[in-house]
């Protein structure tokens, strides 16, 4: 599903599945970063690692270790930019060319209401006010679940271009509910990346088999 949101040339990888032979095909640093983590976080952390290999495939790239940064982020093979998501049911990757893409950012939610109070805590008052109105008029998709997820592809495209943190609410997203599609306007003075100031994102969702993605691909406007 990951595939229909993001523009050729992205590789994308994806599994509904756990399966158990992608803890045996991890690397031994890999390997080694999950070592004492429960079966479960080691079942996640593999299988979207398998993921990645299937992304790295698509795009021509040989396979290689993907270990993570400081704040979880994955550290990917110079040239490359990506991001994986799991959630449950549903694991991904998604990578492109540097030379290509300034950033990608995907994430998975399962297709449930947001934890009581939750909303408030993620979304400014005039995002409060749109996904109340959406879910009105609209209630077989989570709105405030689709923000968040929203959130948090603008996350994973905003922290390896400005390299610190962004607060929930520091950006501004707008859904659009008929065209598949969300911007979002930073609130904060953006990285310069590309020869000018990034002042958001745009990017596309999509709800299917109880899982709502969001995906951002960010791509160069000047050669490199």
């Amino acid at each position: 599903m990951i595939d229909e949101l993001l523009p050729s040339p992205v590789g994308t990888g994806s599994t509904f599945v756990d399966y158990d032979a992608a803890l045996t095909a991890l690397y031994p640093q890999e390997a080694a970063a999950v070592a004492s983590a429960r079966p479960k976080r080691r079942q996640e952390y593999a299988n979207v690692r398998m993921c990645a290999r299937r992304a790295m495939g698509e795009l021509g790239v040989p396979p290689a270790p993907v270990l993570s940064g400081g704040r979880g982020e994955p550290l990917w093979p110079d040239g490359i930019v990506g991001s994986m998501t799991h959630c449950p049911g549903f694991r991904a990757a998604a990578m492109a060319r540097s030379s290509a893409f300034l950033g990608l950012g995907i994430d998975a939610e399962p297709n449930l209401p947001l934890a009581e109070d939750l909303l408030e805590f993620i979304a400014l008052p005039q995002e409060r006010a749109r996904v109340e109105a959406l879910m009105r008029s609209s209630p077989g998709v989570c709105w405030d679940r689709l923000l968040f997820s929203a959130k948090e592809a603008v996350f994973k495209v905003w922290f390896p271009l400005a390299e610190r943190g962004l607060d929930f609410t520091q950006a501004d997203i707008r859904i659009d509910p008929g065209s598949g599609t969300f911007s979002a306007r930073l609130l904060v003075p953006g990285p310069t990346a590309d020869g000018g100031r990034v002042e958001g994102f745009d990017g596309r969702w999509l709800s299917r088999q109880g899982i709502l993605l969001t995906a951002i691909a960010l791509r160069r406007t000047t050669g490199r």
